[in-house]
């Protein structure tokens, strides 16, 4: 149980981790599903309905925009981009984390 990755520990961050990741590049559904799996090492796994779910409030919120890709191959994908909004509020995301960790790391010394 020690090395298990809460998902109520992270429920509540992922809009931010969505974000964070798409301040490094735009990318679409499937590949943020994946990136999420191998920068854990497969130890946290979103899936892709509640991913969808993250976009659409993020999309209301005008943190993302969305738009097609042109592949030539396969169908067309949906990317997704960050907002200059979506950029600031993933500076209050960030200052927040570095905030709840500081403190949950002195109430559990």
């Amino acid at each position: 149980m020690a090395n298990e990755l809460s998902k109520d520990l992270i429920r509540g961050h992922t809009d931010a981790i969505v974000l964070n990741l798409l301040e490094q590049k735009d990318s679409y559904g499937y590949r943020i599903v994946q990136d999420i799996a191998r920068i854990t090492n497969e130890e946290y796994t979103l899936n892709e309905a509640t991913l969808y779910t993250v976009f659409r409030r993020l999309g209301k919120a005008g943190l993302v925009e969305s738009y097609y890709g042109d592949e030539t191959q396969g169908g067309r994908r949906k990317y997704y981009s960050l907002t200059d909004a979506g950029r600031e509020r993933l500076v209050e995301e960030k200052k927040a984390w570095q905030f709840a960790k500081k403190t949950i790391d002195e109430l559990m010394g």
